[in-house]
């Protein structure tokens, strides 16, 4: 077994799958023992046999992960309970695995994932879907790119047929929940050092929290960085709509037109919301220069 060899076999069985009570296998999906793999490369020493020495590297690769993705969840977790998170997040890394060299990028897919296995969340599916999604805007927002803002002369010239650029931390989210206020409830009443699954931990189930009451209501949200930090701003239906057209690539003039169309605001309450909105997205960045004009060399 050459070097490259002996790497991909090690990949393979550290990656393979825990059973339900968090050890390593001792067969292989194709009825191999595990054992006698770890013998052919693992050598035993006085404390530890060669199966054992291995199932420390697989124990930790995957409470590594799953720790990850529960670190970027923790109110998923809470509405779910550990053991059926738990058991989404195996479920999730069997199905997509890691990827990238960063673990950053693990949790990316999880909320689209999340949308066709509902039988993770039983009656509460649009409300878990709902919180997967704006956790993982948070994530987003977080390390999003921010690009120069507009300036004053630069918001002077903006016309109808202007097409604006919003910051790439900017999220844009249509809710059917306000679960902004059980995400926050959660962040609050949850130290950072906790913000971690059972598994990753192999801890026992604690207590879960008294969350708050969840009832239908659209809520629209702008999840945004500022000055390093990550705020949930409610918009109204207006805004959003306007924003998500700019975004999508539509003039001032028809992202306007898309904003108003079912509105029953008059003419001057609509001015005085564009106006408003306008104000809003100016004070906080929100619209910018493309990042083709922000490394663009000026000509001499």
């Amino acid at each position: 077994m050459n070097l490259l060899e002996l790497q991909r076999r090690m990949a393979e069985d550290v990656r393979r799958p825990l059973t339900v009570d968090w050890e390593m296998r001792r067969e292989t999906a194709e009825g191999e023992s595990v054992e006698a793999i770890a013998q052919s490369y693992v050598k035993p020493n006085d404390r530890l046999s060669s199966f054992e020495r291995l199932e420390i590297y697989n124990r930790q690769y995957w409470f590594r992960v799953i720790g990850a993705v529960s670190e970027d969840f923790p109110a998923l977790n809470a509405l779910l309970g550990e053991k059926r998170f738990d058991a989404m997040v195996l479920a999730y890394l069997r199905e997509i695995p890691s990827t990238s060299w960063t673990l950053r990028d693990l949790s990316g897919k999880l909320p689209e994932w999340l949308q066709v296995h509902p039988e993770f969340t039983g009656r509460r599916h649009q409300l878990a879907l709902e919180i997967a999604k704006l956790e993982w805007a948070y994530v987003e927002s977080y390390d999003g790119r921010r690009l120069e803002p507009l300036a004053a002369e630069d918001m002077r010239a903006i016309g109808p047929e202007t097409c604006l650029t919003l910051q790439p931390h900017l999220q844009l989210l249509a809710m059917a929940y306000p679960v902004d206020e059980l995400v926050l409830a959660v962040r609050k009443d949850t130290p950072e050092t906790e913000m971690v699954s059972s598994a990753s931990m192999m801890k026992k189930e604690v207590k879960r929290m008294k969350l708050p009451a969840m009832r239908k209501k659209a809520v629209w949200l702008a999840v945004h960085r500022y000055d390093d930090v990550v705020y949930y701003r409610h918009i109204d239906r207006e805004a959003y709509a306007l924003l998500t057209a700019l975004r999508e690539g539509k003039p001032l003039a028809e992202a306007l037109g898309i904003a108003f169309e079912k509105s029953r605001l008059t003419p001057e309450e609509q001015a005085a919301k564009i106006r408003e909105y306008f104000a809003h997205a100016a004070e906080l960045g929100w619209f910018c220069k493309s990042e083709d004009e922000a490394t663009a060399v000026p000509v001499q």
